[in-house]
Parts: structure tokens; C-alpha cells; sequence
């Protein structure tokens, strides 16, 4: 009987991989190949090139991942000053780290805290922020948001304020062209309304867009952050600060100033306002914007001019200033003398491309004062040559006519023999 003799070959077979690849990876330390241990020795390493290809992964896969989104957040002591912001800053750190899949489930930031995260950024030493709105007629490339920054960076000192505004988007192509041009954004989106389009004046989209700014303006105050509100076609040239009365508690400028900050026959545009958070100057907001439905038909501005006469206003004890023109003019009236000017609204002006053209030649105009040496600026007689393409002339019978119907619609005022409506 012939005995079975156990082949090299048929051993080799039946070893393991794991075998295999721990008796190559000694050889290969030891100096030895044996000639017939090639294939064996690619196969280890293709195993251990697989096996810490594994690991790296898993080892990613473990530090992409926040197990702290599933844990609760440690609450701050009641009371303390920082617990808003600890929350919030919590939260923003949280979801920018979590797995976009996880991001795209979790719910939104509340509205409020966002806000409340971009003015506390924005926000000067005595909680004072600058507000603006944009939407995206206003946002295109070489339009008057762009018009608007370039006016803080040419004018007298003004550069220091872009620190301290805040650019409100109404949709998400001007907020996309925020983010390009300015580090403090926030988009205020209505939900069912389009904010996109040029808002002509009067039109229905138009008082939905300047009444839904009043009433985020009143949630800016409740807040406890005072502002100024700016609108973008309005030019900064010098601090307005010095300008502002002492201990009025809303503060506007006017389409026609009359020569006294107190004197409520002013007519006030709402383009530009300085406001403190007070309880008055809430509760002022709140009477505002409830107004809108007791006059459907106007804007903030002619209901403002109706308002300003009620008693209510005298019973919070709300005092109010209007801003001389002056130093905050506008297209309506122009400030004369370019030595005292600080801001240029392109107010009394219809249409976007007629805006833009007298902007231009504004920011010109400022640019030639300034190359002027400081003797010849102070003797100078220098003014603005616009407007030119804006047609006062007509929008000013358009705000007649409205002035007219809303007059005789309240029944509480004349007309006196200087075309001023009185009580």
C-alpha cells in the first residue's frame, strides 16, 4: 500500500490569508523572498493597503461627526445678560458643524435670534445700529446699493459706519448680493409676497414693502437696539450724529422743512430716521403700523402726517424732531451749502434709471468738493447739479393729489394760503 505524501503545493492552498499575509510581512522584514512567494506577498499588501483604507474612513467618518446636536444645551443662569447670546451662538456653532444631511432636517434658526446675532454684531457701543432694505431691483451690479457703500467710503469720516450697518434683504437674490458686498446681512422674507421687482410709488407692492418695514422696524426697538434707518438711495457724506436733537425719541427728515425741528407742519419723508428704543417711541411704532388699516390707501409716510397730529402721541409723551434739510437733504429740497451736508436722498424722483442718473452726478458732484483744498471748500459757493433727470415737478403733483385725498378723507385739516396743510 502506497502512502500518501502531503504535496508543498496543496499545503500552500489550504492556508489562510491572514497566514499568508503575517508569513510575507515576516519575510519582508526578515530579507527573505522565497521565489515562489510573489503572488502571496501582492496579495498581503493589496489586504493591508484595503484594511487601512477602512480605518482612514472610519476614522473621517468619526471626527466629521457633533454628537452634541443630540445632547441638550446647558442652560445659563436666568437672569444673566449672556444667556440670549450664549444660545444663540450655541446654536450657530452647531449647525455648522453637523453632516449636511443632518443640516437639511434640522429645523430653521427662529427669526429672531438670527437677527438678534447680526445687530448684536453690528451694533455701536450704545446699541445704535444702521438699517437699510434691499430688494433685488436695487441689488443688480452698478445699481443703488452699490451707489449707496461707495457713499460711505468717499464721504467725510463715514467709512467707519459700514462696520455698524445692516443690509436687510426682502428676497433671496438681493441677500445672495449682500453676502458678495457686505459682512452684515439678513433676509426678511414675506411669505406669499414678492419684494423682487422695482416697486413703483403707490403701487400695491410698493405699500406692502414700506408697511412691512415698520413693523420689523418696532421689533428692531422691542429688541432694545436704537437705529438709524437709511434708505439705499440716500448718499452718507458726513456723521449725522452731531445733527440729531438731544432728547427727541423719533427723529425724520423732510421732503420740506419749515425751520423749526419741533414744528409738526414739517412734512417728513420716512426714507431716513433716527429712533431710540424707548417705550414711547414702541408704543409709537405699534399706533404706526395698526394705522394702516384705518387708512388703507396710503403709505407709512401721508399716514404718518396724519397720525402725528393725534392725541395719542401727546398721551406716551413721544416727542418728535424734524431734521433740518440742511444737513439731511434730499432731490424735494436740496441741501444749499456742500460745507454742512450730511446726507442726499434721491427722494421726489420716479423711476430707477432716472434715480440713478442723479445719483451719479451726486457722488460726482462730492468728489470734485472733495479734491478741493480745505481754504477754498470753506470760501466756496459749491452746490449739486442735480436734479436732473428726476422729474420733481411731477411726482410733486402726484404727492398733491394724494395729500388732497387724504385730507379731505380725515376731515381734520386745511389747506393754509402757503399750500401747507395745518390743523
Amino acid at each position: 500500500m502506497r502512502k500518501s505524501i502531503a504535496r508543498p503545493g496543496t499545503f500552500q492552498r489550504r492556508r489562510s490569508t491572514a497566514a499568508i499575509a503575517r508569513s510575507a510581512a515576516l519575510s519582508l522584514c526578515a530579507g527573505i523572498m522565497p521565489p515562489d512567494s510573489a503572488p502571496f506577498v501582492f496579495r498581503a499588501l493589496a489586504f493591508l493597503f484595503f484594511l487601512s483604507a477602512c480605518v482612514f474612513f472610519w476614522f473621517l467618518l468619526y471626527r466629521s461627526a457633533d454628537y452634541s446636536i443630540y445632547l441638550p444645551l446647558p442652560v445659563p443662569r436666568v437672569g444673566s445678560s449672556s444667556s440670549s447670546s450664549f444660545i444663540n451662538n450655541h446654536r450657530h456653532a452647531t449647525f455648522t458643524r453637523i453632516l449636511p444631511s443632518e443640516a437639511a432636517n434640522s429645523p430653521p434658526e427662529n427669526e429672531e435670534l438670527k437677527i438678534e446675532r447680526v445687530l448684536k454684531d453690528a451694533a455701536m457701543e450704545d446699541q445704535t445700529v444702521i438699517l437699510t432694505t434691499l430688494n433685488e431691483a436695487w441689488a443688480a451690479s452698478d445699481s443703488v446699493i452699490d451707489l449707496f457703500l461707495e457713499s460711505f467710503r468717499i464721504g467725510d469720516h463715514t467709512r467707519r459706519f459700514l462696520n455698524h450697518l445692516v443690509i436687510i434683504a426682502l428676497d433671496q437674490k438681493a441677500f445672495a448680493r449682500c453676502l458678495l458686498l457686505h459682512t452684515h446681512c439678513f433676509t426678511l422674507v414675506t411669505e406669499g409676497v414678492d419684494f423682487s421687482g422695482e416697486a413703483y410709488f403707490m403701487t400695491t407692492d410698493y405699500l406692502k414693502m414700506m408697511w412691512r418695514r415698520i413693523d420689523f422696524l418696532r421689533s428692531v426697538l422691542e429688541m432694545g437696539y436704537n437705529f438709524i434707518f437709511s434708505d439705499a438711495d440716500i448718499m452718507w457724506f458726513r456723521d449725522p450724529f452731531p445733527h440729531f436733537l438731544p432728547n427727541a425719541d423719533f427723529q425724520i427728515a423732510c421732503d420740506h422743512f419749515l425751520g423749526s425741528p419741533y414744528n409738526v407742519n414739517n412734512i417728513p419723508n420716512g426714507g431716513f430716521n433716527y429712533v431710540k428704543s424707548t417705550n414711547r417711541s414702541i408704543e409709537f411704532y405699534k399706533f404706526w403700523y395698526s394705522s394702516r388699516e384705518t387708512y388703507p390707501r396710503l403709505h407709512d409716510q401721508d399716514v404718518l402726517n396724519i397720525i402725528k397730529f393725534d392725541p395719542f402721541i401727546m398721551n406716551i409723551g413721544l416727542e418728535i424732531g424734524f431734521l433740518d434739510t440742511a444737513y439731511f437733504g434730499g432731490l424735494c429740497e436740496p441741501s444749499k451749502d456742500l460745507n454742512l451736508v450730511s446726507t442726499m436722498h434721491a427722494n421726489c424722483c420716479l423711476g430707477l434709471e432716472s434715480k440713478l442718473h442723479d445719483l451719479r452726478i451726486m457722488l460726482q458732484d462730492w468728489k470734485e468738493y472733495m479734491s478741493m483744498p480745505p481754504s477754498l471748500k470753506r470760501s466756496s459757493q459749491a452746490t449739486w447739479r442735480v436734479p436732473q433727470s428726476c422729474n420733481i415737478d411731477a411726482l410733486l403733483s402726484i404727492k398733491l393729489f394724494n395729500s388732497k385725498a387724504k385730507y379731505i378723507q380725515t376731515g381734520a385739516f386745511q389747506r393754509n394760503e402757503t399750500g401747507v396743510y395745518q390743523s
